[in-house]
């Protein structure tokens, strides 16, 4: 703007300049005179001009640097927030991951603090019973002996005094001779009973057997099976729940048998909470009617691995539910009846313990059925 206005004062100097050499007498020198005017009046101008270019350059310069610079500030800054933002994943996962551990670990020491006070309790229950499971077919036999000399006594003395038969009349004597070998009987199936319950105890426990080794699923299953007895049995208000088994020829299993004994727990304490919230719903006729079921399947599969299968007749799992059955913490029971840990754990022995897969089938309203796969053999 400056450099205009100095143009536009000195164009109307010089047309004063041309005219006042048009009529002054010595025009020469005039026209010299303004010839070296107009030569100084350039040079002063391109030296500006020149000056103002160079200002311009530099100016220029100036912000194409800024601008480098910014653009260097927000790449570093994109990074920095991208890192940032890989950070805080990585810390919320390794928190997740350090929660889970945590759980889970809590987990397994409860697991092997119950373990041994099974153990311990079926340890102490064998001896007694053993001695009395023992003894019973001994003391059946020495009632024997002693009906066999009272009917030889019956035989030949027929006629008791008065004071012998008024006691056979108070005891019942005919009934309790009736009666005596079904009761010790009784007692011998009982203790068998006893016997089995605490076989299953120590097959669950398995304290002894914390390596990998080769054992028989179903006795698994069987031993799982007895200690939820009290919960598939009738109760009241609830119908007993069938237990359907479909075995198949399985051989030996190389398996952590205690871990996945747990994993069978779990799985099916899960299909018996669902069944019970089911028939609280449901009149007892209509229990009787539409019986609850577990139907547990096994078989060999062709890749060399073996197959569980539990399955029930409850509501089923909605399938958004279905997503997160196996994630840490996450519980669809009340509060205080369940901790959210149970399946993960489960996962976690299945897929981590064994390489093998747990996974679930179902379709709302018509049940559930979770699937274990395992190799035969542990791959080293």
């Amino acid at each position: 703007m400056i450099f205009t206005e100095d143009y536009t004062e000195n164009a109307g100097s010089l047309s004063f300049d041309i005219l006042a050499c048009q009529h002054t007498e010595d025009r020469e020198a005039c026209w010299q005179n303004l010839t070296q005017e107009l030569m100084h009046e350039l040079t002063v101008h391109q030296n500006k001009l020149r000056q103002a270019i160079a200002q311009r350059h530099q100016v220029e310069a100036e912000r194409k640097q800024l601008a480098e610079k910014l653009e260097e500030s927000e790449a570093k800054n994109h990074a920095l927030i991208e890192a940032s933002a890989a950070q805080a994943q990585q810390f919320g996962q390794a928190l997740k991951q350090l929660r889970q551990n945590q759980a889970q670990i809590i987990q397994t020491e409860k697991m092997a603090s119950l373990g041994q006070l099974v153990a311990g309790v079926a340890h102490e229950i064998n001896n007694p019973v053993n001695f009395i499971y023992g003894n019973l077919p001994h003391a059946a036999d020495y009632v024997q002996d002693l009906m066999h000399l009272l009917q030889l006594y019956q035989q030949h003395y027929p006629h008791p005094a008065p004071a012998i038969e008024a006691v056979a009349t108070a005891i019942d004597l005919d009934f309790l001779i009736e009666d005596l070998p079904k009761l010790l009987m009784s007692m011998r199936v009982g203790a068998a009973r006893i016997q089995k319950i605490v076989l299953s105890l120590r097959n669950f426990s398995r304290l002894d057997e914390a390596e990998m080794k080769e054992v028989d699923i179903h006795e698994g299953i069987e031993s799982t099976l007895m200690i939820l007895q009290n919960r598939l049995k009738t109760r009241s208000n609830h119908s007993e729940i069938s237990v359907l088994k479909d075995y198949g020829k399985l051989p030996f299993v190389e398996c952590y048998v205690g871990q996945l004994n747990q994993v069978l727990m779990n799985v099916l304490v899960n299909a018996i909470d669902a069944l019970d919230e089911r028939d609280q719903e449901r009149s007892l006729d209509q229990q009787i009617q539409y019986p609850s079921t577990i139907k547990i399947t096994t078989a060999v599969l062709p890749d060399n691995q073996i197959a569980i299968r539990i399955a029930d007749n409850g509501l089923g799992i909605p399938e958004q539910i279905q997503q997160r059955v196996f994630d840490p913490f996450f519980t669809t029971k009340p509060v205080g009846k369940g901790t959210g840990m149970g399946m993960s754990i489960s996962y976690q022995i299945v897929a981590a313990k064994h390489k093998g897969q747990l996974y679930c089938h179902s379709i709302p309203g018509q049940g559930a059925e979770f699937v274990i796969q395992i190799p035969i053999q542990q791959q080293p």
